[in-house]
């Protein structure tokens, strides 16, 4: 039965973490006491769900959680530490402190520990987030205890709206380019000036093609600038929409 444990203190354990060549022993004191701290479990490293949505949106949103007061926000997992820091290296998650649960005892001790023996996981972490206040759990957001691997409620937009329904997200900006092009390089200065953080598609890269830049933008020519998935247009276009949006 996976319980809510709003109320109650997270379970006092020791991650075994690895710094560079060495062990570093990491307590539950040291990632919460005194501090708010967002935590987001998941099944595992490298599955789809987690890589490609679970783990990307809370690094997006780190830095409108840290703005609304939140110290720290900590993917767990029941895996190893090295295997944790490989993710961590391969999504380029700076915003993210990755925690190993390799014996699964936070897991266990958080109630949220199970059993995926029938896909070959073994004991692994329920999907959940929570909210943690010096070492309390203020929130829990729990995915409903259905077959398969749920994502509903333990995103990062849930937890962002339940600590500040009116928080403001970044925009999110994807910028067409090619190799050795003027204009796109103007449209990325200005878009750094401006912080705005961006998305760059090359064309010619991963079969990336004029005609894939045509049949998004209708446009055969870069940079297509896509601000909130509305198409800006060029470098000019994209300096009249900041004179009149921002």
């Amino acid at each position: 039965m996976l319980e809510n444990r709003e109320g109650q203190t997270v379970p006092s354990v020791t991650f075994k973490t690895r710094d560079g060549d060495d062990w570093l022993d990491v307590s539950s004191d040291a990632l919460f006491k005194d501090k708010t701290v967002v935590v987001f479990a998941l099944p595992g490293a490298f599955t789809p769900t987690c890589s490609s949505t679970h783990l990307p949106r809370y690094n997006e949103l780190a830095p409108v959680f840290f703005k609304e007061g939140v110290d720290a926000i900590i993917c767990l997992s029941v895996n190893d530490t090295f295997v944790m820091n490989a993710w961590s290296a391969d999504q380029h998650a700076d915003n993210i402190r990755f925690i190993p649960d390799g014996n699964g005892d936070f897991s266990e001790g958080m109630g949220m520990l199970v059993d995926k023996s029938d896909i070959g996981f073994g004991k692994r972490s329920w999907r959940y987030s929570m909210l943690v206040k010096n070492s309390v759990i203020e929130k829990m957001f729990i995915e409903p205890n259905k077959p398969g691997d749920p994502f509903e409620v333990s995103d990062a937009d849930t937890m962002l709206a339940h600590i500040n329904a009116n928080a403001e997200l970044p925009k999110r900006v994807t910028l067409f380019s090619k190799p050795g092009c003027p204009h796109c390089t103007r449209a990325k200065n200005t878009l750094s000036k401006n912080k705005f953080k961006y998305e760059e598609i090359v064309l010619g890269d991963n079969g990336v093609s004029y005609s894939s830049l045509t049949a998004v933008s209708g446009q055969g020519t870069t940079p297509q600038v896509f601000i909130d998935g509305k198409h800006i247009g060029t470098a000019d276009d994209l300096d009249k929409w900041l004179e009149a949006n921002t």
